[in-house]
């Protein structure tokens, strides 16, 4: 096959496939019956993504002209197939009309998302593989039957309530009980300034529709969690990033950024970062609030991480130190809560919370108002804050004892820094060994990790990293998973030795 592209043409790229695909059909150079090049084979003849030739073969399906069959790829049809029907069958086929071409509707920005993160994360529910990748709350800290009573009591109590809706900006109480929460954090709220959602990302996700519309700048740390880069990317903002090192993001080219630049936020995790695990340091934290209130600037302070301290104290969030309401806060407890019980507070000015809420109402029915009820019970009854306790002597347990074994890795060239709180380890591996292949090996070999490349928006980084969880597996079967991930890197080292 011929095909020639020109990227210089107003034509989109899936429709000069098209058209030369037809144009050989039709000069039979392409005969019936002859099997066309895959969707990966053709994107690489062509240097195109392969959701550019996926487009353009669904668009050729549905015009008729070719087909798919699983195990065999694409076809062209073959219309002497039809020839062998009767004119009853013929005519009913003729009728069936044009099929939509589906992937022509999506919009653009939807079409060529990398799926790689969510696949990789989803591996965590594959009861098989050992996750050492996904950031999932313990299990069994809150005893079950406990929770069963209580979850009946909740339903049983509520008499005629309406209970599967809730207010927009969340259960009243709940919003109550998160106040005097973030008391206990240094922060002072009233619950017009608190907006309940379920978890981080939707929090962000709201907020950046609500407030960066296309074109806007926004800056952000690097190595960053894909679902931020993805939500900026797709309301069609930039993404300037910044580096980060021991003391979090790095702020002494912050100021020229934002002359520069003009950024419509700045959004950053302050504390035990995901994925190096780093805190940002008093200093930087009030320098970034300084540059806020110099320029106007918001700020979206993401916090998941900030309760699970296990050598040092904790550091107050930025949003204790704003004065102007520049900050916009917001809290998850997925990682100190039920898990599978996840929600998420915002915390800003009331006129943002409002609008919001607004948005909230616009985009769901419905929140989880049991889960709601259920957090504000324990939260009023002190509960929680006795929780967070068994949390960080369960998390501080699984973390020495994944750095004990990788500590036994040194040889093999692994490093690593010491995270002071959060659930995640970011890994250096030995010298030549990339983090991409060996996430493909130790996935095969039954565990699940998270390459490094993948919390870099352009993937021009994190290829000798991967980030390790230690939250959610059982210290049994952490213990198998790195014993699973030494054998993993001595067989990528020795396959890169056979190979020099």
């Amino acid at each position: 096959m011929d095909i020639r592209i020109d990227k210089r043409l107003k034509t989109p790229v899936y429709l000069q496939i098209v058209s030369a695909i037809k144009q050989e059909i039709a000069a039979g150079v392409v005969t019936q019956e002859r099997i066309l090049p895959s969707e990966r084979v053709l994107a690489k003849m062509l240097g195109v993504h392969r959701n550019t030739v996926a487009k353009a073969y669904s668009e050729l399906k549905g015009q008729g002209l070719i087909e798919s069959y699983p195990g065999v790829g694409y076809r062209v049809y073959d219309s002497r197939q039809e020839a062998g029907m009767d004119l009853v069958a013929a005519g009913s086929q003729r009728r069936r009309g044009k099929k939509v071409n589906w992937l022509d509707q999506i919009k653009p920005e939807y079409l060529d998302m990398t799926v790689t993160f969510d696949e990789l994360f989803q591996r965590f529910s594959q009861p098989d593989k050992i996750s050492l990748g996904s950031g999932i709350a313990a299990t069994g800290l809150y005893d079950r039957e406990k929770l069963s009573r209580r979850i009946a009591d909740i339903v049983s109590h509520e008499g005629k309530k309406q209970y599967f809706y809730s207010p927009y900006q969340g259960d009243e109480d709940l919003r109550r009980q998160v106040a005097s929460y973030l008391s206990t954090k240094g922060i002072k709220a009233t619950t017009r300034q608190i907006q309940i959602l379920t978890e981080t990302n939707q929090a962000l996700d709201f907020l950046i529709t609500l407030l960066v519309k296309p074109g806007d700048v926004v800056i952000t740390e690097e190595p960053v969690s894909p679902d931020t880069y993805r939500a900026i990317g797709l309301a069609g903002a930039r993404l300037v990033t910044l580096p980060v090192d021991e003391d979090g993001m790095q702020c002494q080219y912050l100021e020229q950024m934002i002359q520069q630049w003009k950024p419509r936020l700045l959004c950053l995790n302050s504390s035990f970062h995901d994925p190096t695990g780093q805190l940002l340091s008093v200093e930087r934290r009030k320098e970034i609030l300084r540059l806020s209130e110099k320029y106007r600037l918001p700020v979206i302070e993401y916090d998941e991480a900030s309760e699970l301290y296990y050598d040092v104290p904790p550091i107050s969030p930025m949003k204790v130190f704003d004065r102007l309401e520049n900050v916009v806060y917001i809290y998850s407890f997925s990682l100190t809560f039920v898990p599978g019980l996840s929600l998420a507070f915002v915390v800003a000015n009331a006129d943002l919370i409002r609008r919001l809420s607004y948005l909230v109402s616009v985009r769901l029915v419905a929140m989880d108002w049991m889960t709601q009820r259920l957090l504000a019970g324990y939260l009023a009854e002190g509960i929680y804050y006795r929780k967070l306790s068994d949390y960080r002597a369960e998390y501080r347990k699984k973390r020495d004892l994944v750095l004990a074994a990788l500590d036994g890795m040194r040889g093999l060239g692994v490093e690593y820094e010491k995270p002071k709180g959060g659930i995640y380890v970011w890994c250096r591996l030995p010298e030549g060994v990339d983090s991409k292949e060996f996430n493909a090996r130790a996935y095969s070999n039954g565990i699940s990790v998270l390459p490094g490349y993948v919390f870099y928006p352009a993937r021009n980084g994190g290829r000798d990293r991967v980030r390790l969880n230690f939250s959610y597996e059982t210290p049994k079967r952490l213990e198998a998973g790195m014993e699973i991930f030494r054998r993993s890197l001595r067989e990528c080292l020795a396959k890169r030795a056979s190979e020099t």
